[in-house]
């Protein structure tokens, strides 16, 4: 397998809330369930420019993205990484409703509520965003 399927996602914190997507439930991986914004990473393309790309994609915003990974999911079928991104321009806007058909930003006492896209989003967030 390897490194071909990486996948790269962004913690956007605001206050004590952070944003996630509602995959749509067209949507042939993990339709219907909430998740980080990001994406694949292309072949050539650096994890950070990745998930800048994705964030302009899917939220119309430019992002500063954290080089440290923040969180690394292990994974045979597509490992995942997670970066912190501390500040971005423009206003976050849902600018790929075929991918998510919602976003919003969850604080860390919701988060147990919701059908999470990996399980261990809810330890790792609740150790981020805190009480």
């Amino acid at each position: 397998m390897g490194n071909e399927h990486r996948v790269v996602v962004g913690v956007l914190r605001r206050g004590g809330a952070v944003l996630l997507g509602r995959r749509s439930a067209s949507r042939r991986w993990y339709p219907g369930v909430w998740d980080l914004p990001g994406g694949h990473v292309e072949p050539g393309e650096s994890a950070v420019a990745a998930l800048a790309r994705e964030l302009r994609e899917e939220l119309g915003i430019e992002a500063l993205v954290e080089p440290t990974v923040l969180f690394r999911i292990e994974s045979d079928e597509m490992p995942l990484d997670a970066h912190l991104v501390t500040e971005w321009s423009g206003r976050i806007i849902n600018a790929a409703p075929d991918e998510h058909d919602e976003l919003r930003f969850v604080g860390v006492q919701e988060v147990p509520r919701l059908r999470l896209a990996d399980p261990l989003y809810l330890r790792l967030l609740a150790d981020l965003v805190g009480p």
